[in-house]
């Protein structure tokens, strides 16, 4: 496997560094669609440290063995512990200050290999787009998941052996599989009169791979319908089933996780932020924010970065 060479992210002095991997530029280096690292490889790279930055196209798992780690997640804070995972899908801004002795795996995949193991599972997560955390208990499957993380990353390292691409992708799918059925119990259970939900879930994963895509530019949901071939209503419905929301209230809220990113992570001004994200004006902007989330942008932004004691 060809060496890694440190190189610098995709950013200017004013954006949210966006790196293919962490401290490796904005380059995916290897020749590998995944890319899998233990946390005690931190020490040597970036003393335990891994400040705030995101990716684009990339899906990543953090899988935490022992030990404890500080998870920053869009401007929240969160504090980990042994037997619990972070999933942190393309484009959240994340950053992880680990102690010393702790121990796990840092799983990156492309959205490519993950949408080809999710689409021959029959899973959905490249639909999340929010982080999220799960637990690994103490029954088999979850056992079964820790060996997987460590038999991945044993067989990462050994870039010639028999069947290795085969045995990879096996083993990321074991993985995925035990997280995407951790994912549905956290969730509503589908009423049982759907019984079209098999048929829109791959409606609702495209919605959602089309609206990180182009949510900057297409806030319409009749846009995102027609590149679906079908209609609005139809649209609409899929997404009540599946996601319990409207598909426009996705589109907004995908629209105003890029804005409380922004307001925290970037000094740009309300004007150049609602003019990145396709807004007619910074009044518009200023109102449809004030509406989803009950605040103005320079109210959250003062309260998010100057919080009362």
């Amino acid at each position: 496997m060809d060496d890694l060479r440190p190189g610098p992210p995709a950013h200017d002095h004013t954006s949210i560094p966006i790196y293919k991997l962490y401290g490796y530029g904005n380059v995916w280096t290897t020749p590998d669609p995944m890319y899998c690292e233990t946390i005690a490889a931190q020490q040597k790279l970036h003393n335990w440290h891994v400040k705030p930055h995101k990716h684009a196209d990339l899906f990543q798992i953090l899988c935490l063995i022992s030990g404890n780690v500080v998870v920053h997640l869009d401007g929240s804070i969160h504090t980990m512990g042994g037997g619990q995972m972070v999933l942190v899908p393309q484009m959240a801004v994340h950053g992880f200050q680990f102690d010393p002795n702790a121990e796990g795996y840092i799983l990156t995949m492309t959205y490519g290999l993950m949408a080809e193991v999710c689409e021959r599972m029959g899973l959905t997560l490249t639909a999340l787009s929010e982080p999220s955390f799960l637990t690994l208990g103490e029954d088999d499957e979850s056992r079964h998941t820790r060996l997987a993380f460590t038999r991945l990353d044993q067989e990462y390292r050994s870039p010639y052996s028999p069947q290795r691409g085969a045995l990879l992708e096996a083993l990321l799918s074991c993985i995925l599989a035990w997280v995407h059925r951790r994912s549905l119990a956290g969730r509503a259970a589908p009423s049982a009169a759907a019984p079209g939900q098999d048929v829109g879930s791959p409606h609702l994963a495209r919605f959602t791979q089309l609206i990180e895509a182009h949510y900057k530019t297409r806030h319409q949901v009749a846009w995102y319908a027609s590149r679906l071939g079908i209609t609005a209503a139809h649209l609409n419905v899929v997404c009540q089933a599946l996601a319990g929301k409207s598909a426009l209230r996705l589109i907004h809220e995908r629209l105003l996780l890029e804005a409380r990113r922004e307001l925290i992570y970037t000094p740009r001004t309300v004007s150049t932020i609602s003019d990145s994200l396709g807004f007619a004006d910074p009044g518009y902007f200023t109102r449809f924010f004030k509406r989803v989330s009950g605040q103005s942008p320079k109210a959250f932004r003062r309260l998010t970065l100057s919080p009362d004691p």
